[in-house]
C-alpha cells in the first residue's frame, strides 16, 4: 500500500482527502510496527548492559531497525518536501482552478496543517532514536514544521476542528519526549483542549467521534504525564 500511495502521491495532481488520508495511514502503519520494535529492543538492551551482559546481538538488531526507521522516514519526508507541499505552494492550473470554486475556504489551509504535521512528526520519529547532531537537526526541523502548522491551524482553523486537535495532541508530545519540556507540553494540551470545549458547538456530527477521540487522548496525556507514563500521540 505504501508503494502505490507513493506513486499517486508524487504525481502531477494533488491529493483528495481520502487519498491523503490513505497515504498517511499507510506510512502510519509501517512506521509504527517499526518503532515499536525499537522500543522492545532497546529495554532488552538496557536491561542487559545492567546486568554487565553482552549485547551484541541486540544491538546489531537495533541497529537494523534504526536502518529500517531512517528509510520510512526519509521516503515519506521526500514525498512531503519534493512534491506534496510544492504542489500546495504552487498549485497546478487545474487544482488552482478548483480551489477558487471551492465553497470551502479552509480545504488549503487543512492540507496545509496536514502535510506539516506529518513534516513535523516524521521527523520527531528520526529524533527519537538518532543521537548528537542527527538528533539535534531532526528536533530543529520537526519543530519548525509544528510550529508552521500550528500557526496556521490556529489561523485558519476551528478549535474543534480534527487536523487542529491533532496537530496539538503530536506537538505536545514533541514537547514532552523529544524536548523535555513537560511544562510546555502540558500547557499547550491543556489549551488546546479549552480552546475546543469553549467551541464545542461548532462540531458537526460527521466529526464527533474524531473529536471525541483525540480530546479522550489530550486529556489522557495531561493525566499521564503527571505521572511520567508513555504518552499518546494521534
Amino acid at each position: 500500500m505504501v508503494e502505490y500511495m507513493k506513486e499517486i502521491a508524487t504525481g502531477d495532481q494533488e491529493l483528495s482527502v481520502e487519498e491523503r488520508n490513505l497515504l498517511s495511514v499507510a506510512y502510519k502503519n509501517v512506521i509504527g510496527a517499526h518503532r515499536a520494535w525499537w522500543r522492545v529492543v532497546s529495554s532488552c538492551e538496557q536491561k542487559e548492559e545492567q546486568k554487565g551482559k553482552e549485547t551484541k546481538i541486540i544491538d546489531d538488531f537495533r541497529q537494523k531497525i534504526e536502518a529500517g526507521l531512517q528509510d520510512i522516514c526519509h521516503d515519506i519526508l521526500n514525498v512531503l518536501e519534493k512534491h506534496l507541499i510544492p504542489k500546495l505552494e504552487k498549485p497546478s492550473a487545474e487544482a488552482a482552478a478548483a480551489a477558487k470554486d471551492s465553497a470551502d475556504p479552509s480545504e488549503l489551509s487543512e492540507s496545509i496543517v496536514f502535510y506539516y504535521k506529518m513534516k513535523g512528526d516524521y521527523y520527531r520519529y528520526l529524533a527519537e532514536f538518532t543521537t548528537d547532531d542527527k538528533r539535534k537537526e531532526a528536533a530543529e526541523q520537526s519543530l519548525q514544521a509544528y510550529q508552521f502548522a500550528s500557526d496556521e491551524a490556529t489561523s485558519k482553523l476551528p478549535p474543534t476542528h480534527h487536523i487542529r486537535l491533532g496537530l496539538a495532541l503530536n506537538f505536545s508530545v514533541f514537547y514532552y519526549e523529544i524536548l523535555n519540556s513537560p511544562e510546555r507540553a502540558c500547557q499547550l494540551a491543556k489549551q488546546a483542549f479549552d480552546d475546543a470545549i469553549a467551541d464545542i458547538d461548532s462540531i458537526t456530527e460527521e466529526r464527533s467521534k474524531d473529536y471525541a477521540l483525540i480530546m479522550q487522548l489530550l486529556r489522557d496525556n495531561l493525566t499521564l504525564w503527571t505521572n511520567n507514563d508513555e504518552p499518546e500521540q494521534a
